[in-house]
């Protein structure tokens, strides 16, 4: 079974401590000295006329990233990619609405006011809110939407308004599908999905493998990412702080001959998210044990550098806390270029 990586690099090649000043990498075990996961193709982006491929992911984007100039309610702006599908807007039928994963793969965790990778070619942008087609599994006439100034991701209402991004082209597979199989309207119903243009109609993304996880005693690899966990997944019992959590880790490793344990990076801990679940927003067959509601990850908040990049797993939030506080658990992982190398 191939244990290829299947999430992109953060883009994070900073370190800051817990006051959020710039430190040396090395040593420090922070994302910008391990930089996990594949790294971005140079050039990233493509400009094809008024599309824009992106090489990491395959996905192609409208160049104009405020084609609707205007904020859409959850399903004016399924309808607006409908249309523009009736139209062969430039060119094209095949437009959607962006699932969760897709919207922030266009993220870059180094750069903020846009939090989009430097140089990019997109014109338009709205330093704000865009709508994913993906629905809040814990609220489900909720849908989830990517802040494009800071990378933030959170759900709102369906009857909210918010930007618009098409996508089309189903991708290269970096991408994991996201879990979600089922569609709801802006009430919170069940509905049919053929037609609908939201997530649980195209199920884009790299299929998970089934059994998606394989366990030993101390160990959970995940085929779909190749990323080996601890199956303690409160590695410390209680909250810590962040330089808390980084130190865990590193002692964690130091009593684990020829396994390099580390803190994941804020990339790493989404890809455990499955969005038809909620509290946790786990795989159903996820093997772990002392399951906690919120993670550090090892990346810091561009946005603002004593703060880093948490995962709130009940919801299946990414959001920050201040490195400072005793806020969230901490979960070790390695990659598994070999399964014997790290999940023995």
């Amino acid at each position: 079974m191939s244990l290829r990586p299947g999430y992109p690099a953060t883009g994070q090649t900073s370190c800051h401590d817990s006051s959020g000043q710039p430190v040396a990498c090395p040593g420090s075990g922070q994302d910008a000295e391990t930089r996990s996961g594949l790294a971005w193709p140079e050039p990233r982006f493509i400009l094809q006329e008024e599309c824009v491929l992106d090489a990491l992911t395959g996905l192609v984007w409208s160049r104009d990233a405020l084609p609707g100039e205007y904020p859409m309610t959850w399903d004016e702006a399924l309808d607006y990619i409908r249309q523009r599908n009736r139209d062969r807007w430039l060119g094209f039928s095949d437009w959607r609405l962006p699932n969760r994963r897709e919207l922030r793969s266009l993220m870059s965790y180094e750069t903020r006011l846009p939090a989009l990778p430097e140089g990019h070619p997109f014109i338009n942008l709205f330093s704000g809110w865009y709508w994913s087609s993906t629905s809040a599994a814990m609220v489900s006439s909720h849908a989830w939407y990517v802040h494009m100034e800071g990378a933030r991701m959170f759900y709102g209402g369906k009857d909210q308004s918010y930007m618009v991004w098409p996508v089309r082209a189903v991708g290269n597979g970096i991408l994991a599908a996201t879990g979600q199989t089922l569609c709801h309207d802006r009430e919170g119903n069940r509905i049919d999905c053929e037609g609908t243009g939201q997530d649980g109609e195209y199920q884009t993304g790299r299929k998970w493998p089934l059994p998606r996880f394989g366990k030993t005693e101390n160990a959970v690899t995940d085929h779909l990412t190749g990323l080996c966990w601890h199956r303690n997944a409160s590695l410390t019992g209680n909250p810590v702080a962040w330089q808390e959590a980084l130190a865990a880790v590193h002692e964690l490793s130091d009593a684990s001959p020829g396994i390099r344990w580390r803190l994941p990076n804020i990339n790493e801990l989404e890809t455990l998210v499955d969005c038809s679940r909620h509290s946790p927003a786990l795989p159903e067959d996820a093997p772990f044990q002392n399951v906690q509601s919120g993670y550090w990850s090892s990346t810091t908040s561009m946005f603002e550098p004593d703060w880093a990049w948490a995962l709130y797993l009940d919801k299946g939030v990414t959001g920050v806390g201040q490195k400072n506080g005793r806020h969230f658990h901490v979960w070790a992982v390695c990659e598994c270029p070999e399964q014997s190398q790290c999940c023995p």
